[in-house]
Order: structure tokens, then C-alpha cells, then sequence
């Protein structure tokens, strides 16, 4: 399995979404990938009646068969809701145009040409959107703590390592540390 890096630039990240804006399928899956921490393999599992109307995504983890819920973030329940409206609840939320079911090599070519398209020459595919999720949450709250319930990861310092946290960025912190 490759290692891929998070989306650390939030002008690539918008540039991203404007470009992906053309096919709304698309948009949903950058934003809602980015915004929930999910698993690619959890947001494709998921069908309309999962987040019709709802303030909460409740699912069974792919990977660790744990159960979680969290709340919709209201701009992303926006978006939901606008791309939801006229389709069926019993149809998977990411589809193709053939009505099948969207598959993780798919999704992986969604977000790679896209990031591609933006000058983005690191490595990228479908789990940059939960690392890009983790490294902008870390940036915003830094809770480690926080990030490690939501990620289900054992210690803190697998979630700095796996979000980007750097030397370059230890090294920052220590440059503009005095007292």
C-alpha cells in the first residue's frame, strides 16, 4: 500500500472543490471525505437514506467493525441535502452513471486527476481526504487527544505521523518557542 500525504493548502483544497464543482457526485465526495475523516471504503457504503434528513451519520466501520456516529457539520449537510433531494433513499449515495455503486479505484481517479489538475505532484489517493480531514482538524483545535478518539488510533504520536506533522513542523514550533 502506497503512503499518501494530506492536502496541507487550503487554496489547493478550494481549487480542488471549484474544479470538482462541474460533476456534483464528484464535489460531494472531496468534501464529504475531507470534512467527515471517514474511510474511503465507509463513505462508499453509504446510501441516501443514511444521510436524507439526518443530523447524524451512524455506520458500522469497514475496517474495525465499530460503531460510530457523529454530527453532520451544517455547510456539509447543505451540500448533502442539495445533492440528495430528488433520489431515492434506497440508492448508494456515490454512484456511477450505470446506477451501480461508486468503487474505491473510481473515487481514486476523482481525486488524484483533480489534485493532479491543481499542481499537486505528492502522493495522493482516496485516504488523503481522511489524513487531509486530520491534518486540518490538528491545525485548527490541536487536540491530538481528540484526533485519536475520532480516528481510532492507539497513541498520539501515530496521528502526528500519520496527518504530515513533520520535522519541519516540530522544528517551526521550536524556532518561535521562548520564555
Amino acid at each position: 500500500m502506497n503512503i499518501v500525504e494530506p492536502i496541507k493548502s487550503i487554496e489547493d483544497i478550494q481549487n480542488i472543490k471549484r474544479i470538482l464543482s462541474k460533476k456534483p457526485r464528484n464535489a460531494l465526495l472531496f468534501s464529504f471525505g475531507i470534512n467527515s475523516g471517514l474511510r474511503i471504503a465507509d463513505i462508499l457504503s453509504l446510501d441516501v437514506k443514511d444521510v436524507k434528513g439526518k443530523d447524524y451519520i451512524e455506520l458500522r466501520e469497514k475496517k474495525t467493525n465499530k460503531y460510530k456516529k457523529f454530527p453532520i457539520n451544517e455547510n456539509l449537510k447543505v451540500e448533502i441535502e442539495e445533492f440528495v433531494k430528488d433520489k431515492p433513499d434506497e440508492r448508494p449515495l456515490f454512484y456511477t452513471q450505470k446506477g451501480y455503486r461508486l468503487d474505491r479505484a473510481q473515487a481514486y481517479r476523482i481525486i488524484n486527476k483533480a489534485a493532479r489538475m491543481v499542481g499537486i505532484k505528492g502522493r495522493i489517493g482516496t485516504h488523503t481526504l481522511r489524513k487531509t480531514f486530520g491534518y486540518h482538524f490538528y491545525q485548527q483545535y490541536d487536540d491530538i487527544v481528540m484526533l485519536q478518539k475520532i480516528f481510532n488510533h492507539s497513541t498520539p504520536s501515530i496521528i502526528l505521523h500519520y496527518i504530515g506533522i513533520e520535522q519541519e513542523d516540530i522544528d517551526e514550533v521550536y524556532r518561535n518557542f521562548y520564555l
